[in-house]
């Protein structure tokens, strides 16, 4: 399985490709950044990062995308431009037919340290170690991609198996019965 994860951000947008399947090592195949100059227009911004995105999505051809689920913060200005660029990845694998997964932070940091309360360090720290590297990928923004592109790839299986379990037992259920109005108001 080969995913692109994205850390979504206006000023930083990280990225990171990984390949590989649950219980098996994990190889990467590239990590960075979109960056956006702070000071240029919202959209010429959110345009710069769908270039960016494009880019990757043609160099990688990944069969999945994960994004950070945007979470809301103190900030609604930073939201705002989270939730975006978070939107602008979301269109782009979405327009070549790539599903989507999105995961929260503590989802993230859950799958790649054990711990959901786990700092950016140890976040860091962890994807060196599960993907075999020198150190860790800079600037913070690139390390995440990384981690979200493993949690999907952790996670994937599991999901999907519950997914078919659903839909199986909705196939089975029988249906459950409608209530009726008569003429004079009254359920039947």
């Amino acid at each position: 399985m080969r995913v692109l994860g994205v850390d979504p951000g206006l000023t930083r947008c990280g990225v990171g490709v990984v390949e590989g399947v649950a219980g098996r090592p994990l190889t990467m195949l590239g990590v960075g950044v979109v960056r956006t100059p702070a000071d240029a227009e919202l959209g010429q911004r959110l345009v710069a990062i769908e270039q960016g995105i494009e880019q990757w999505l043609d160099e990688h051809r990944p069969e999945f995308v994960a994004v950070e689920r945007v979470f809301s913060q103190h900030n609604v200005r930073t939201v705002m431009g989270t939730a975006q660029a978070s939107a602008v990845a979301m269109l782009c694998a979405a327009r070549r037919g790539i599903p989507v997964a999105l995961h929260t932070p503590s989802e993230v940091k859950a799958a790649v340290t054990g711990s959901g309360r786990a700092d950016k360090a140890q976040v860091g720290a962890m994807v060196t170690r599960l993907l075999r590297l020198d150190a860790p990928p800079k600037p913070a923004d690139a390390a995440d991609a990384l981690a979200l592109a493993i949690c999907h790839i952790w996670r994937a299986p599991a999901q999907n198996r519950l997914q078919q379990a659903v839909a199986l037992h909705a196939k089975k259920a029988p249906a459950a019965p409608t209530a009726r109005v008569t003429s004079k108001g009254r359920t039947a």
